[in-house]
């Protein structure tokens, strides 16, 4: 295990979504436990549907996603020649030949056949030209590709670490494309002269390439190079066990940022699509514990199910577990965009800063949950609910006057502690007859805007003496 190379391969014609996202965890993981060398390759060779937008998209997200790469990002459009280097290396030993036929021509074989329902592979037409007639087509500068001379008979065998024993008879293979007539290389070929040219020990991927690896086997043995271990992992499929889709909530791993997940969360619930630590129960998991845990066998055969729900409720349990010091870099971040942040919190107010995180953790399911939960705390500008408003401020006509001496009792008040306003709030309640419940959710709803809040003299003294009677008495004069 001390030469483990593993690599993510995304190709920049998207954004880095759950199911990329997913690999990427699983080959860092496996790197950081046996301390080997996570590369980050770029798999750019389709030219019209890649874009550096999207490159950049990609690297964002495994940023965000704290999955540090130890070697790249390299970029398969750099690396054009040596493919073509390979490709003719495998047409002078044998292992492939030219193809001159017309691609459009055969892709509209290929459509007669699928409206068909028949199957079809290519003919093997230039399979059997001679080689006067090659030198003879070349010479006359037709286009040509590179296709592999796939064996005629006998099988194609590999063992994968989470499927087990694969065959596939080699009469079921065509002759596969290596380079396209325009020069640019196939993914089979790019990715098993990658892979071999990275040294890649384990290739840890979607099962949706399973069909694809006895062709990059036949590659491997053809050039005589090592085969690495191949590890598919499961699809992802939606609660309704469709193909994963943003109807399901999968979004690009940056719009999980924007909503207000913690990358640790996220790390840990796509940890969990396919893989199990081996004791269902543990399902909250920080970082180290998962890169002390992983391992292929661990991962299923069955399709994982994306449930945005759980993401969300591990995210507020990740949020809750961490203390307020952890969270404080995330908190801040998220008050800076809306204009909240203020210098203070991070010097001579930290600590009621700190307390303030504790006590809207307990609630928050995301991050953003600081920002409008958290609203009242950092600033006097904040929606009041009108349900609420209507509920616990309109019913009883006598809030009004509560209110009102409740801010008059509080201005004086000194100590301004839990303590203390507990007591005088109860006290008032006493007093005048009624529940203490109906000064204590109008309270909450003048200070908060809403109906429901932490513990009420906590967010009193949190919100301060002067905030409180101040908000106490504007609430009373709308009544």
């Amino acid at each position: 295990m001390s030469r483990i190379r593993v690599r993510f391969a995304p190709s920049p014609t998207g954004y880095l979504h759950v199911g990329g996202a997913r690999t990427a965890l699983f080959n860092w993981l496996f790197a950081r436990k046996y301390g080997g060398t996570f590369i980050l390759r770029i798999e750019d060779t389709d030219v019209e549907r890649s874009s550096p937008e999207m490159v950049e998209g990609i690297i964002e997200g495994l940023r965000w996603l704290g999955l540090d790469w130890d070697e790249g990002p390299y970029f398969q459009s750099e690396r054009l020649a040596l493919y073509r280097a390979r490709a003719e290396e495998l047409v002078a030993s044998g292992w492939a030949y030219y193809c001159f036929c017309d691609p459009e021509e055969l892709a509209l074989k290929r459509q007669r056949a699928l409206a068909e329902k028949q199957t079809w592979k290519y003919e093997g037409t230039c399979r059997r030209l001679s080689s006067e007639e090659i030198a003879r087509r070349i010479a006359a500068g037709q286009p040509r590709a590179i296709r592999f001379k796939v064996p005629e008979e006998g099988v194609t065998r590999f063992t994968d670490s989470v499927y087990g024993e694969i065959e596939v008879r080699n009469e079921s293979l065509e002759d596969f494309v290596l380079l396209r007539s325009d020069g640019f290389p196939t993914y089979h070929l790019s990715v098993v002269v990658d892979d071999a040219d990275m040294r890649i020990s384990h290739v840890i991927r979607g099962a949706d390439h399973l069909s694809n690896t006895p062709k990059q086997v036949l590659l491997y043995r053809a050039f005589g190079w090592e085969l690495p271990v191949f590890a598919h992992v499961p699809l992802i499929l939606g609660p309704d066990r469709s193909r994963l889709s943003k109807r399901h909530g999968a979004m690009s791993v940056t719009a999980y940022r924007d909503m207000g997940f913690l990358p640790e969360a996220m790390r840990n619930f796509l940890a969990l699509l396919g893989w199990s630590p081996g004791d269902p129960s543990r399902e909250i998991l920080r970082t180290a514990e998962l890169i002390e845990l992983f391992s292929l066998e661990g991962i299923s055969r069955a399709n994982a199910i994306f449930n945005f729900e759980k993401a969300l409720w591990m995210n507020a349990e990740h949020l809750r577990a961490m203390s307020a010091q952890e969270l404080f870099p995330f908190v801040r971040a998220e008050l800076e965009k809306e204009g909240l942040w203020r210098e203070e919190y991070a010097r001579e107010r930290r600590e009621w800063f700190l307390w303030v995180i504790d006590l809207l953790k307990v609630r928050a399911r995301t991050l953003r949950d600081f920002v409008t939960s958290g609203r009242p705390y950092f600033s006097d500008e904040f929606p009041m609910d009108p349900e609420a408003v209507e509920k616990n401020l309109r019913k009883d006509a006598a809030v009004k006057e509560l209110l009102l001496e409740l801010a008059d009792r509080f201005e004086h008040l000194d100590p301004f502690d839990l303590h203390t306003t507990e007591r005088v709030l109860r006290g008032l309640a006493e007093e005048r007859g009624v529940k203490a419940g109906l000064i204590i959710n109008a309270a909450r709803t003048a200070l908060t805007g809403s109906a429901v809040s932490p513990g009420i003299f906590d967010v009193i003294v949190a919100i301060g003496r002067e905030r409180s009677v101040r908000r106490l008495r504007q609430a009373a004069a709308t009544l």
